[in-house]
């Protein structure tokens, strides 16, 4: 495996997948169109279908407003618009509704938002009065802009798909990153929740590495973006620690909880998410030490200046590619990860 650190992409996933039982040919009515949150990854994903992304004018006015046009016909076609709301979050969700407007003025037959990152996926509940379900409020966004279907990689919340009365097809990064470690073959293994909440999570990534042993941490969060680590359930001493979670944003819960891992007496600690937002101070701590690796996908583009020596990042393009592909060609998508 070509395993970059730092400031590589792997070129292509690792994650295998079979061409659809009708072959990858029904194509002329398919086109993918990128946003400008992730251009790399959209051209990662238009190689693996063996297309060109679409021609598309994006630019900004004076005053701040986005303007988006299709530079070419889409009438009657089944599009795809691969736009991950990261930072800037409202500017990116807002060039995503501009780009299925436009599409579904310009006839396309079936417009699909593809979204790698769901921005404001935490925002998924009330926890205080007088709180906004922000989450909802971008799935009635994105429908009434008028799109028709969405794909989305490792939502915060499993609950969001509800939020949404159009086709949603949920897909994982996990494969990507389970293969990854595999090939690693680290020894005395343990896979870790950074909190109750991700258990379930953990413990799927711990049945797919050979049923691995599963530890828990426990911990109490005081405010937003501020975490308190109490204390560790399970057994991690002298064992290769692997902490499982769908982002890593600020890193301040992931690396208390490494922390609180080598004083238990675990021999190593790796890091593995889906989405890397990286908000600061999150370089500084994620590369203070704690970790032997930090593995994240490439849902989200990670600037130059929140690189560091730890950090491996892994493609979800052929995962992306390939359900696309069963989309437009109504097959089975979660068959993919079974």
């Amino acid at each position: 495996m070509n395993a970059h650190r730092g400031s590589a992409v792997l070129s292509s996933a690792t994650f295998k997948v079979q061409p659809s039982a009708t072959g990858l040919t029904d194509n002329h009515r398919l086109r993918l169109f990128s946003g400008s949150a992730n251009i790399q990854l959209s051209q990662e994903v238009a190689r693996y279908v063996g297309m060109d992304l679409g021609p598309m004018i994006r630019k900004r006015f004076a005053d701040g407003e986005l303007y988006v046009q299709i530079q070419e016909s889409i009438r009657g076609c089944d599009v795809y618009l691969i736009q991950p709301c990261c930072q800037p979050v409202n500017d990116h969700l807002m060039e995503l509704l501009i780009m299925v407007d436009a599409c579904r003025r310009a006839s396309a037959r079936q417009v699909t938002a593809v979204i790698p990152y769901y921005g404001y996926a935490r925002a998924d509940r009330k926890t205080a009065g007088r709180e906004s379900i922000t989450a909802k409020l971008v799935a009635n966004l994105i429908t009434e802009a008028g799109a028709n279907r969405v794909l989305a990689m490792d939502l915060h919340s499993a609950q969001i798909q509800g939020y949404f009365d159009i086709p949603f097809d949920h897909v994982y990064g996990s494969p990507v990153l389970l293969d990854y470690l595999a090939s690693k073959e680290l020894p005395d293994l343990v896979v870790v929740s950074p909190d109750v909440g991700g258990v379930a999570r953990a413990r799927a990534f711990a049945k797919k590495l050979n049923d691995a042993p599963l530890a828990i941490i426990d911990k109490r969060r005081h405010a937003h973006n501020v975490a308190e680590v109490l204390n560790i359930i399970g057994d991690v001493k002298g064992k290769t620690a692997v902490l499982v979670d769908d982002m890593i944003d600020t890193g301040g819960t992931i690396a208390e909880g490494a922390r609180l891992l080598r004083e238990e007496g675990a021999r190593q600690v790796y890091a593995c998410a889906t989405h890397a937002v990286f908000s600061p101070p999150a370089m500084e701590r994620l590369s203070s030490g704690l970790f032997e690796e930090v593995i994240v996908t490439n849902t989200i583009p990670i600037p130059e200046n929140n690189r560091f020596p730890q950090l491996v990042v892994l493609s979800v393009a052929n995962i992306l590619g390939e359900t696309i592909w069963r989309i437009h060609e109504d097959t089975s998508v979660s068959s993919m990860f079974r």
